[in-house]
């Protein structure tokens, strides 16, 4: 009986693939054996990931016939990375941006190049946006980026050097600032008047609601927007609330498979077929109910009245690419070395 059941999940595994949009992944001879993947995330995906993955286990149990368990770490994107090059054995990685990867491809060649051509859209298979969350009532009256100058006006972000989110939060301000305040060196006054509000710097996006949230520091938190969503729901809609700005920086949270790590482990088909399957409508429409932005078009207009329409600009397109964002504004002395070390 076991080896009729063997024989029938070989001969019918091409077929499950392909009807599961999976076809291409090569699956180990023993499929049905249990499988473990480690998934190293960053801070705001915790709930999404801890949904998803049963959901993925489900599924790989349906068209493999075998088990698989998901564990999952979190932290600040940029020290997510690190734990993965000082030898944390991750299987995938879900980080907050593309250069977060690309430094395991950089360091010890844990990814090979060309990884964000494996998955569509650049391997970004969510996007989200940086909004403010502020105490119900918004008794400072933040409405803008501007208004996070004010004298008196504590603004909670996490540091750039860790956080891929505080990465995002500081050049969406930047670009604000440039378009405002007359160019680069407008921008750099407007930040360096942002950061002389700033009172703590945590090293991800999650210790940084936790400061505002339950620490009750700070007026205004600048968050991914499904941070801000679940920190209403977590902490009350009564005590908190989103305020959108009239301008804000399109986020693309990139995911890849460590190539280095799943040919050791004979991990590679389980993790690729994780990795694939977000893109699936079951899964972009979990990624909505966590207030990512879903990218299946389907979905996205299901959804849309979720998602407040303002102006998003892509990282691109304001400063060229992630390695000259990084190298301007991140790199030792760049533009948060020479104005947050003034503060």
């Amino acid at each position: 009986m076991r080896t009729a059941k063997r024989h029938f999940i070989k001969l019918g595994l091409a077929t499950a693939l392909a009807a599961a949009g999976l076809a291409g992944i090569h699956l180990p001879a023993a499929a049905q054996q249990k499988i473990d993947l480690l998934n190293v995330s960053y801070d705001p995906t915790r709930e999404l990931y801890s949904q998803y993955n049963p959901l993925f286990a489900k599924h790989w149990k349906e068209t493999t016939g075998g088990d698989i368990t998901i564990r999952q770490s979190h932290g600040g994107s940029g020290k997510q990375a690190r734990t993965v090059i000082d030898g944390v054995d991750a299987d995938v990685v879900t980080l907050g941006l593309a250069p977060d990867v690309e430094a395991l491809v950089t360091h010890g060649k844990l990814i090979n190049e060309g990884w964000q051509k494996r998955l569509p859209l650049n391997s970004a298979p969510y996007t989200s946006t940086i909004v403010f969350v502020v105490k119900k009532g918004n008794p400072k009256g933040v409405k803008d980026w501007d208004d996070l100058t004010k004298t008196g006006v504590q603004v909670i972000t996490p540091n750039p050097k860790t956080s891929a989110g505080a990465r995002w939060n500081y050049l969406a301000a930047w670009e604000y600032g440039k378009r405002k305040f007359g160019g680069e060196a407008g921008a750099k006054d407007y930040i360096t008047k942002v950061f002389a509000n700033v009172p703590v710097l945590d090293s991800g996006a999650r210790g940084s609601t936790i400061t505002f949230s339950q620490r009750g520091v700070g007026d205004v938190l600048l968050a991914w927007e499904n941070e801000a969503y679940l920190t209403l729901a977590e902490f009350g809609a009564d005590k908190f609330e989103i305020v959108y700005p009239s301008l804000s920086i399109l986020t693309e949270p990139t995911v890849a498979v460590v190539d280095k790590n799943v040919e050791r482990k004979g991990t590679r088909a389980a993790a690729e077929a994780y990795l694939k399957f977000l893109y699936t409508e079951q899964a972009q429409e979990l990624i909505a109910k966590n207030y990512y932005r879903p990218t299946d078009e389907k979905v996205k207009a299901k959804y849309a009245s979720q998602f407040p329409k303002i102006e998003l600009f892509t990282l691109d397109a304001a400063f060229g690419n992630w390695p000259n964002a990084d190298k301007v504004h991140f790199a030792d002395g760049g533009s948060f070395d020479q104005i947050y070390v003034k503060k």
